[in-house]
């Protein structure tokens, strides 16, 4: 009998008012722009959008590869962004963990998968035995579903299904509490990223992780996340249960990626209206927008004009439903 996954209320990460900025002055880019959310323990928290909206950059600021240019990052209610302690940076390496979206990309060609997966444990100077490492090599293969035997092969040797896995046991063998997972299945075939998709919320329910899920597939995310946060150009515009978020889409962008969604039926594939958002539709110039909550648990960025005009849209919806 599988185990149920139990999220709880205590807060894993806080992501407060944080902003990502490259380059200077007249190069200055603006990738992450005042964005918060938190992430509770136990919970898949999607964060969706096209590329280049931001989404990554965000997920590579937790594990501290890119540097916060405001707001801050707590993890378990500390501070990690910004200088922290040598040994508290130790500490998180092994805490959060990231799966990255090219399997190939992200596995060193030139050693054996007994190495890259274990490379972590070298790097964070535990004091195994061999025949320990090799015992914790082999757990994390076969957690992943992978045969033991195949530590002494080579990652070209694999499909990308496979070595996906790998990477995926990579960070399981760290032990961590939460996980980024950064478009985990973009790069794999079809019929092999329900199997990683599988994988993961299996792993999720039996070790008790937290994850945050990367993507930019909104049908990907309703098979998997808990919460969703839809980002735009480095801005949140709209966060939301996931079953509120595809019931009750507000935020004109929200609604031109559930439209881009493939339907099964080839018949309503023809016949459905493909929305393209356009930005100019909102007017900030005198009446600013700000982060509000909608309706309970359903945030959405908007100025006091389109506020009204989403709470007269949700109160159709739920009139028709017989809410």
């Amino acid at each position: 009998m599988a185990e149920m996954k139990k999220i709880t209320n205590e807060k894993l990460v806080e992501v407060n008012h944080i902003s990502v900025t490259f380059g200077e002055r007249k190069h200055k880019f603006v990738a992450v722009d005042d964005v918060s959310f938190d992430i509770y323990k136990g919970e898949t928290f999607g964060l969706v959008g096209e590329s280049g909206s931001g989404k990554t950059t965000i997920g590579r600021s937790i594990i501290r590869i890119h540097p916060v240019s405001a707001g801050a990052i707590k993890f378990h209610g500390q501070t990690i962004s910004g200088n922290i302690e040598k040994e508290l940076d130790r500490e998180l390496t092994g805490k959060i963990q990231m799966i990255f979206q090219d399997p190939m990309a992200s596995l060193n060609e030139r050693a054996k998968v007994d190495y890259i997966v274990s490379e972590g444990l070298y790097n964070r100077g535990h004091k195994l035995s061999e025949a320990e490492r090799k015992l914790k090599v082999e757990k994390a293969l076969q957690d992943v579903g992978l045969l033991p035997e195949f530590a002494s092969r080579f990652p070209h040797e694999f499909s990308g299904g496979q070595r996906q896995r790998i990477g995926i046991a990579r960070a399981l063998i760290m032990e961590p509490e939460f996980i980024i997972a950064d478009e985990p299945i973009s790069a794999l075939d079809v019929s092999i990223r329900a199997q990683v998709l599988n994988l993961l919320s299996d792993l999720q329910k039996k070790k008790g992780l937290t994850y945050l899920f990367i993507a930019h597939d909104l049908s990907v995310m309703r098979f998997i996340a808990d919460r969703i946060a839809v980002i735009h150009k480095g801005k949140i515009v709209e966060l939301a249960q996931t079953e509120k978020l595809f019931k009750n889409p507000l935020h004109p962008y929200t609604k031109a990626l559930l439209s881009a969604i493939p339907q099964p039926d080839p018949v309503a594939e023809k016949k459905k209206k493909l929305l393209v958002y356009d930005p100019s539709v909102h007017d900030y110039e005198k009446d600013l927008p700000s982060w509000m909550e909608i309706e309970p648990e359903h945030y959405i960025y908007a100025n006091k004009r389109e506020a009204k005009e989403y709470e007269k849209e949700l109160l159709t919806t739920q009139t028709k439903k017989g809410v």
